[in-house]
């Protein structure tokens, strides 16, 4: 059995269930409290970060690095293209929301509104949240200007840029923090990947003190 250590508002987490998802795989998902790491949790990475997994007696960490991974032993369906360049497009955009989304957005309105409470470590910062929400706004325009002249982010198939994307989006929007209305084109792209079954795991989520907007699940939103 292939087991996944995560945290359920994880967006690296939510990166490779989706996909492990996409590439058929099961998984047990086992929930860690990463900031209260265990020495077994360390030993599986001395990093202290989720997600961690344990694959065909291996044990794996970081997202980019896991995912791709499994884009090697399971081609099938591929969610990188073949060519070089546009291998290179992906893997930046990957970046992109991994780092600077991550930076910027993520880290100033999830981490502030809710990580903070379920890690004990005191209330929002109002100058990170206003940043963030600030900050999101450019991100909408940069990913419909993407969409504009692409079917999906990095092309005219689904690759791993938008399961990457969508993982980030997805923890933004089950505390409300992405203004739909500002990009029917990033609004339809989230419908789309939304109605995969692949985001099914990710729609029951539920942290314990932090329900989910009525929209969150709904596929019709």
């Amino acid at each position: 059995m292939i087991r996944l250590y995560h945290f359920p508002l994880s967006p690296f987490s939510r990166k490779v269930r989706l996909t492990l998802a996409e590439k058929r795989l099961e998984v047990e998902l086992i929930e860690e409290r990463y900031w209260e790491p265990t020495p077994d949790f360390l030993r599986r990475n001395p990093a202290g970060k989720v997600p961690v997994l344990r694959i065909d007696g291996k044990v794996l960490s970081e997202s980019q690095a896991i995912c791709e991974y499994l884009e090697e032993s399971v081609p099938t369906p591929p969610l990188m293209p073949r060519d070089i360049d546009s291998r290179f497009e992906v893997r930046r955009l990957c970046a992109w929301f991994d780092d600077k989304f991550h930076s910027e957005v993520t880290s100033k309105l999830l981490y502030e509104r809710v990580n903070k409470k379920v890690m004990g470590q005191g209330y929002p910062d109002s100058k990170n949240v206003k940043a963030g929400a600030g900050r999101i706004k450019y991100h909408l325009d940069y990913m419909a200007w993407l969409l504009d002249q692409r079917r999906w982010l990095a092309g005219d198939v689904m690759t791993l840029a938008d399961l990457t994307a969508a993982a980030h989006m997805s923890c933004l929007d089950y505390i409300s923090d992405v203004d739909w209305n500002r990009s029917a084109t990033v609004k339809d792209w989230y419908a789309k990947i939304k109605s995969r079954p692949s985001f099914r795991t990710l729609l029951a989520d539920q942290i314990p003190g932090f329900p989910p907007p009525a929209h969150y699940a709904d596929l019709d939103f």
